[in-house]
């Protein structure tokens, strides 16, 4: 099978991540707005029936996640997706989903800020968002700064805090349906399909959303100890997730009325408010505002390490290749921080539809990396005999047809967003022309 030049590229790398740490990035990266605010909206949209759109979602996300985890185990590499894309699809392609991803991502790392600048608005409300957005953005440049070994220690006890406590959500929120201190909303309101039968289709884009980050996992097998940890961390990732994020919504379902939702306060917070639980709110706020920015933190240290490969590859300036003494890609971490200043316009210009708007924008570059990952998967299966096919490091149960069918259902998912509304089209087209414009512009730069 083919070996990427990419590889050879990325040396300098230090390889320092656990299994742990690979997966809590990647937990980390996921477990963010999209669940945490994002699902006030995915109820608003489908009600009670939110929990089939989660469904679904996992399992396009575990297609991903498998295909992703043999392409990876295969080849480890910063530039991930991007370079299976390229070696096993179409240059363009490959362009298309590492360029794409970045300036999605990096955009996204706003939607973290501006969650996080809505959550300290609960303790001192009269502190503008835009202050918050500013000094956690210090924060989080410094901790990429650093080496990657250090990185992953604040991000595996950074995510953890938020996980562990979901963890503990679930169980109380449990107790309280078990109990009967909370009665249960499952039908409550209108019944479990209120806004139709196809109202779970329409919020599966949320769902989809929240999954975001079982890719990240492929991003930082580029500095991972020993390719040999990659299987575990994929399988490891996507069932942490999936648990998670079944049990949660769930739960929330069950607790709060979904007509009560809204994007201004995170449901789980209003879950407990629901509930009466004692300082509970204040312990939650705080969980959530740790997870926001555990999801900036990883998707600041993913977003790097695709430009840092984009730089050391020729689709983009051979100075964001460079690393300083730490074995970061300083310049390319900088850059990558334009997400930043996005969300310090936005949180001036248009705060209360600031995430909404930042979301419609990310989830372009997401879910085309989950496309060209699962197209490039089956491209991959297509080459290997099946005596290859039997020695590979890690294999997904699924095999090439179930990397079809979550192609197939992804697919969907991105024709139905781009042409939702006009706002999506025009985006989109716009998102996507100038991408294609670049990449022929740098193709000719390198060929020279």
């Amino acid at each position: 099978m083919p070996q990427p030049q990419d590889l050879v590229h990325e040396q300098g790398l230090h390889h320092q991540l656990s299994v742990g740490q690979m997966t809590m990035v990647a937990v980390g990266g996921s477990i963010g707005t999209g669940l945490l605010l994002g699902s006030a909206a995915a109820l608003e949209i489908a009600g009670p029936s939110v929990i089939l759109s989660y469904l679904v979602a996992a399992f396009i996300a575990y297609t991903v996640a498998m295909a992703l985890g043999e392409l990876a185990s295969v080849h480890p590499a910063a530039g991930s997706f991007g370079v299976y894309g390229e070696l096993y699809l179409d240059p363009y392609l490959g362009f298309l989903c590492r360029a794409g991803y970045w300036a999605s991502i990096a955009f996204s790392i706003g939607a973290e800020l501006t969650a996080s600048a809505t959550y300290m608005s609960y303790w001192l409300p009269a502190v503008p968002g835009v202050v918050w957005v500013f000094v956690f953005s210090a924060l989080l440049v410094l901790v990429n700064l650093r080496s990657v070994r250090a990185f992953g220690r604040f991000e595996f006890w950074f995510a953890m805090i938020k996980f562990s406590t979901i963890v503990l959500f679930i169980l109380a929120g449990t107790a309280l349906l078990v109990t009967g201190r909370v009665a249960p909303q499952f039908t409550a309101q209108g019944g479990f399909l209120p806004k139709g039968p196809i109202a779970p289709l329409l919020a599966v884009f949320f769902a989809i959303y929240a999954f975001g980050g079982v890719e990240m996992l492929a991003v930082t097998t580029g500095e991972s100890r020993s390719s040999k940890d990659i299987p575990r961390a994929a399988r490891l990732t996507f069932f942490l997730l999936a648990g998670l994020y079944l049990a949660a919504i769930i739960v929330l379902v069950g607790v709060m009325p979904w007509n009560h939702a809204g994007v201004s306060e995170s449901p789980f917070v209003s879950v407990l408010r629901l509930a009466k639980v004692p300082a509970a709110a204040f312990l939650m706020n705080f969980v959530v505002l740790t997870a926001a920015l555990s999801g900036a933190n990883a998707k600041l240290y993913v977003a790097s390490r695709l430009l840092f490969s984009m730089g050391r590859t020729g689709w983009a300036p051979a100075s964001l290749g460079k690393l300083n003494a730490s074995g970061s890609p300083r310049l390319a971490l900088l850059v990558s921080s334009y997400g930043i200043v996005s969300a310090l316009i936005i949180e001036h210009w248009a705060a209360q539809r600031a995430f909404l708007y930042i979301m419609g924008a990310a989830f372009s570059g997401l879910i085309l990396s989950w496309v060209i990952s699962l197209a490039a998967h089956v491209s991959f299966r297509r080459s290997l005999t099946p005596q290859q096919v039997a020695a590979l490091p890690m294999r997904s149960p699924l095999g090439m047809w179930g990397s079809v069918l979550g192609f197939i259902l992804a697919t969907i998912a991105v024709l139905h967003t781009l042409f939702a509304t006009r706002i999506n089209a025009v985006g989109g087209l716009v998102f996507f022309t100038a991408l294609t414009a670049a990449y022929f512009l740098l193709k000719r730069s390198r060929q020279a």
